[in-house]
C-alpha cells in the first residue's frame, strides 16, 4: 500500500469510494435518506473543490484507491486544523488502511503547525477514532445536528 497526495484524475474513483463505504459501512447507524444524502453530497467536483482547500491524500493498493483523507484549516485558525472524507473501502478495513491514512494526516503540514486536530466524525467512525487517541471535544459525548460527534486530539 502506498499513500500519495491526491490528483484531479482521481475524483471519480474517490467519489465512487465514499458512495460504496457510506452505502456498506454507514447503513447500521444511520437511515437510508441520509445516507443517500451525503452520497449526492460527494460528487466528483465536491472532492475536488475540497481538495482545493485541503491537503487531500489516497491510499493505493497497486493501482486501486482503497481510501482516502484530507487535512485542513479549522475555519481560519493557524494552531487547529480538521480531519475530512476519511474513509476506506470497505472490503479494505480492518487491516490498518483508516490508521495508515490518519497517521499520515497527523505529519502533513497542517497538523505540525496544529495544537488540536480537530474531526467530525460518524457514529460508526467513533471507536476507531478513540483507538487514534481522539476524544470527544470538551470531553462531551454530544451527537451533533448533523449526526456526527466532534472529536479531538491535542497535539
Amino acid at each position: 500500500m502506498i499513500i500519495r497526495r491526491f490528483e484531479k484524475c482521481d475524483a471519480q474513483t474517490v467519489s465512487k469510494l465514499v458512495v460504496k463505504t457510506l452505502r456498506v459501512s454507514n447503513l447500521k447507524d444511520y437511515s437510508a435518506e441520509e445516507i443517500e444524502r451525503l452520497c449526492a453530497l460527494h460528487t466528483p467536483a465536491y472532492i475536488i473543490e475540497r481538495s482545493g482547500w485541503t491537503h487531500f491524500y489516497v491510499a493505493a493498493d497497486g493501482e486501486k484507491i482503497i481510501g482516502c483523507g484530507a487535512i485542513g484549516p479549522y475555519w481560519d485558525k493557524t494552531d487547529e486544523s480538521c480531519l475530512f472524507t476519511i474513509f476506506v473501502l470497505p472490503e479494505y478495513q480492518g487491516r490498518g488502511v483508516g490508521r495508515a491514512i490518519v497517521e499520515t494526516l497527523e505529519r502533513d503540514g497542517f497538523a505540525l503547525r496544529a495544537k488540536r486536530i480537530e474531526v467530525h466524525a460518524s457514529v460508526t467512525g467513533v471507536p476507531f477514532y478513540l483507538k487514534l487517541g481522539y476524544r470527544h471535544k470538551n470531553g462531551e459525548e454530544i451527537l451533533t445536528g448533523d449526526g456526527l460527534y466532534n472529536l479531538e486530539k491535542f497535539r
